[in-house]
């Protein structure tokens, strides 16, 4: 089942990601990350009662500073830089950039967690990352500076970095407690960082005057419940039931549902190339799930 909440977690992000396309993206990013991640920690709290009920969850008060500072660093702090590094160097090199995690999450669960791969699921690995570069890539990108290409690089290896170390520091709490109660944690630990950097660094009132301008809120709302509370759940669940290892690598497949659903959904192009990367991302997957 951990293989199964991983790919589906890819394809309700995948849609989430789409559905917000279809929006226009008229939020700026971080003004909607903030309310996705809102939401969420606020729909947790009647998920976890339902649940598990009022009592809290058996964390020794090492276990409530992992998970918060897990929520804080893959959250708060993972999602400013990625924010930071698509200002500096667009989405198509954020997106490769942001394939580093499949690697990042497989050598920190070597270190810290003992799993190992078999030489076909190595395999099975590469045709992945393959398959989603053919998806992803574009021959003709738009120029920036040397400059902003190392920063942009530098925030998006560091924050894939950062969701790294949150998933493999959580994942041993994710087998032994109360499940949702560590998503809940998380969520709220990640909202409450990026409240906090709100008062610091950007201020209340230009955040608001985004959020009481006309915005195409039920299409927001639903990419929001997709992006955030359903696919986090999914997210953790694959990790909480597979190896992080092999749970990483099927998350890459959301660059791949992005394609199909854009294609279905939006009607974007869907050339040989890409399709090509779709055959070689779920051949990968095979290898890693089947074999």
């Amino acid at each position: 089942m951990g293989e199964f909440f991983s790919v589906a977690c890819a394809v309700c992000w995948a849609l989430a990601v789409v559905l917000f396309r279809r929006s226009g993206e008229s939020l700026p990013a971080f003004e909607l990350n903030l309310f996705k991640n809102v939401l969420a920690a606020g729909l947790m709290v009647p998920t976890i009662l339902l649940f598990h009920g009022p009592s809290l969850p058996g964390y020794s008060g090492p276990e409530w500073l992992i998970v918060i500072v897990s929520g804080v660093i893959g959250i708060a702090i993972a999602d400013t830089w990625y924010l930071r590094a698509l200002n500096l160097m667009g989405a198509s090199r954020t997106g490769v950039v942001g394939m580093l995690f499949s690697p990042f999450v497989i050598v920190l669960s070597m270190l810290f967690l003992g799993e190992q791969l078999r030489p076909i699921q190595y395999a099975g690995f590469v045709v992945v990352l393959a398959g989603v570069l053919l998806v992803t890539w574009r021959r003709h990108r738009q120029e920036v500076s040397v400059r902003a290409l190392r920063q942009g690089a530098a925030f998006g290896a560091g924050s894939v970095l950062l969701m790294a170390i949150g998933i493999v520091m959580v994942k041993p709490i994710l087998e032994t407690h109360e499940f949702l109660w560590t998503v809940g944690v998380r969520l709220v630990a990640g909202a409450l960082g990026m409240l906090l950097f709100v008062s610091l660094a950007r201020g209340w009132s230009r955040m608001l005057l985004h959020y009481r301008s006309p915005q195409p809120w039920p299409t927001i709302l639903c990419a929001s419940l997709l992006g955030s509370y359903i696919s986090m759940i999914f997210w953790l669940a694959g990790y909480k039931l597979t190896q992080a290892s092999i749970a990483s690598v099927l998350n890459e497949t959301a660059a791949v549902f992005i394609v199909i659903f854009a294609w279905l959904m939006l009607g974007e192009p869907l050339n040989g190339r890409r399709v090509s990367g779709v055959v070689l991302a779920f051949a990968g997957v095979s290898l890693i799930v089947m074999l």
